[in-house]
């Protein structure tokens, strides 16, 4: 007969034993980063909705959707586990949606280049195909020494990398002659 208890506890001890994995990965990730000449793609910090507000412009914040509280909390973070980790970051591009910016912009890693080709393409919005080629390519040309970071969407990540990603999640990949390798990915939680 089938116990749940001891099934529970089976999947407990089972979860557990992965989290040295997690943290070895997120160990090895941030230093793969103190190395330098990694890309990391991360999606802008939380902005509660999906999608943006009928009456968009891309010119006017308010008639966009915006980073809450938790969201700009979480943007600062993010820059000060990275300057607190020695990661160096040489240049900071942003898609030109305002939640992306202002992430971009509280992180303070760097003067924020605002770049259509990090723009998001939902719901028709944008040319996709461009788009990511235009990305895949500013990629693909990074050398470093540091790391390039690009704040973006869930969308843009998509389709460059084939997995999703979570409000403020970081994904660190290395350019390479035939596109690129994802390194690892990272979530650094509000402090």
């Amino acid at each position: 007969m089938f116990n749940l208890r001891i099934f529970t506890l089976c999947m407990l001890s089972s979860l557990l034993s992965l989290l040295p994995l997690t943290t070895h990965a997120n160990t090895a990730t941030w230093q793969a980063l103190q190395e330098g000449g990694l890309v990391i793609l991360m999606r802008h910090s939380l902005a509660p909705g999906i999608g943006d507000p009928p009456g968009f412009v891309l010119e006017v914040c308010e008639t966009q959707r915006n980073l809450s509280s938790e969201g700009r909390a979480h943007a600062a973070a993010a820059g000060q586990a990275l300057r607190e980790r020695g990661v160096a970051i040489d240049a900071v591009y942003s898609s030109q949606w305002c939640r992306a910016l202002e992430t971009a912009e509280l992180m303070a890693l760097g003067s924020v280049v605002p770049a259509p080709w990090l723009n998001s393409f939902f719901r028709g919005r944008g040319d996709q195909v461009a788009i990511t080629q235009a990305a895949r390519e500013r990629m693909a040309g990074w050398q470093g020494p540091g790391n390039m970071l690009l704040v973006t969407h869930q969308v843009n990540i998509t389709a460059l990398t084939g997995g999703g990603v979570s409000s403020g999640e970081m994904v660190v990949v290395r350019p390479q002659e035939e596109g690129f390798t994802v390194v690892g990915r990272l979530s650094v939680p509000s402090r």
